[in-house]
């Protein structure tokens, strides 16, 4: 038979309606967890998706680009705060939900043109550096209500609606991380996706391809940050309150634990990592939190935890949670190829 001939080969139309049905039903008990868990839970639930908003983008910029923050919390702090005062000072709230993340991305843009200069290790600790100072200028300002903070933020309202319960913050939430998914993924599927991979994989390489190294770079770490902003605005109008204290250091670690747990370049990884990390860390509070336990406990319990993650999936699932287990599966199925293998690209590795 000749080539012309030869029927083409099927492209796995099962993985893909499988990987179809899997989405669907995550997005059915998504959407059912609001209702169904206790009062208390929910509360939990808001936080988590905040964090897995947060973590997207940060998995994105450590995964695709290639560039490491330690700093990922002093975006979301800008958020917050924006947020906070714009509602403080009679803006519409919806306006200020949409403000947050504009000013987080401008802020990371500005910074980012002598940061980005760096790589690796020295970048990381720059990040670290600028959430460090941020937290000390931001406790100094009266306006911004020192390291009291600001109380008395107002609950979102949109087109008279007002977001009043845990309920109402988890769909929006869960609106909002949703948003954050679509971009990021039509972001990796796109000819710019492509050229952030060859990016994070060499920047010379990339560069005598023609990809614009600078500009991407920048472009990756603003949007990063502005996915942190919008977590960060959800968060004042949910809380009803910020300060400096809401945005510690450790913050930008679990961030980065996160990721790195659920596997970084990975939307689905983001997802479960922040799911993971966020119950762990409720167990450890609880833990933490018992009669005779010491007041450090909760944050000493954190700390250790993260650094025994990092150091177990290093050592067992360098790729993280989530790439080592869709792995094995097309190894256990080596003739399925279908929507693991074409919903999100192999990210390149952290440098």
């Amino acid at each position: 038979m000749s080539e012309s001939a030869r029927p083409p080969a099927r492209r796995g139309p099962l993985p893909r309606s499988r990987g179809a049905a899997a989405a669907s039903a995550v997005a059915a008990v998504a959407l059912a967890l609001p209702v169904v868990l206790p009062g208390p839970q929910v509360s939990v639930y808001v936080l988590l998706l905040i964090s897995a908003i947060v973590v997207t983008g940060l998995s994105m910029l450590m995964g695709f680009a290639g560039q490491v923050s330690l700093g990922q919390a002093a975006f979301t702090m800008i958020g917050a705060y924006t947020a906070a005062l714009t509602a403080i000072h009679g803006v519409p709230t919806w306006a200020g939900l949409l403000l947050a993340p504009a000013a987080a991305g401008a802020a990371a843009a500005l910074v980012g043109v002598p940061l980005l200069r760096l790589r690796g290790h020295q970048l990381a600790f720059a990040t670290l550096a600028v959430q460090l100072i941020l937290l000390s200028v931001v406790g100094r300002q009266e306006w911004a209500g020192g390291d009291i903070g600001l109380q008395g933020v107002p609950r979102l309202t949109v087109a008279g609606y007002e977001f009043a319960d845990d309920a109402a913050y988890a769909y929006l939430a869960l609106a909002a991380l949703g948003g954050t998914v679509l971009v990021a993924r039509n972001i990796v599927r796109s000819r710019p996706g492509r050229g952030l991979r060859a990016l994070a994989t060499s920047e010379v390489a990339a560069a005598s391809a023609g990809v614009p190294v600078a500009l991407y770079k920048q472009a990756v770490f603003a949007l990063s940050a502005a996915f942190a902003g919008l977590a960060g605005g959800v968060y004042a109008y949910y809380i009803g309150y910020v300060a400096p204290g809401s945005f510690p250091v450790l913050l930008s670690f679990e961030y980065v634990v996160m990721a790195v747990v659920g596997g970084a370049g990975t939307i689905r990884g983001a997802l479960a990592g922040a799911a993971a990390v966020t119950l762990l860390l409720q167990v450890l509070n609880d833990v933490g939190t018992r009669e005779g336990m010491p007041a450090s406990a909760p944050a000493v319990l954190s700390y250790a935890v993260y650094g025994l993650l990092l150091v177990l999936v290093v050592l067992f699932v360098p790729k993280g949670l989530v790439p080592t287990a869709a792995d094995r599966w097309r190894r256990r199925a080596p003739g399925r190829r279908g929507a693991e293998a074409e919903a999100e690209p192999e990210p390149a590795p952290v440098t």
